[in-house]
């Protein structure tokens, strides 16, 4: 912790780096708090104006883009939203790419990451079971 202190008070790009994503971070966490449209534009175009100012490119690239996406990033630091469910989906489809290998087309390919995607509830965890009727789903999920 005490490295951390010492590295923030220094001149090095890593520094200001770190500076800049702890700012960027509060002012999410500041807009998502306040609830309020206008914290998080002023949050947002103060630190667009650092970070566009500053001489790191990975930071002036990330300013380019939330000015190119101002609405939703916006939006976004209101709703609290993150990426979680995205990614989530994206590795029960590679989980779908992996197991499809060998097959001829596309089109088995999309049937498999529908299948794995839809989270049926009738399907036996035994692929060589038959599924259960639909008269008797409908009973198990009343009780």
């Amino acid at each position: 912790m005490q490295a951390m202190y010492v590295l923030q008070r220094t001149h090095l790009k890593a520094a200001r780096a770190w500076r800049m994503k702890t700012a960027l971070r509060q002012v999410y966490e500041s807009a998502a708090q306040a609830q309020s449209e206008e914290v998080a534009k002023t949050g947002l175009k103060q630190w667009i104006s650092w970070a566009s100012r500053s001489r790191l490119d990975p930071f002036k690239r990330l300013a380019n883009t939330l000015k190119t996406h101002w609405d939703g990033v916006v939006a976004g630091m209101l709703q609290a939203r993150t990426n979680a469910y995205v990614e989530a989906m994206n590795g029960l489809l590679q989980q779908a790419k992996r197991a499809a290998r060998g097959f001829r087309n596309t089109e088995n390919f999309i049937a498999i990451a529908y299948l794995r995607m839809s989270k049926l509830v009738h399907l036996p965890a035994n692929p060589f079971e038959a599924a259960k009727p639909r008269s008797q789903r409908l009973i198990m999920r009343c009780v």
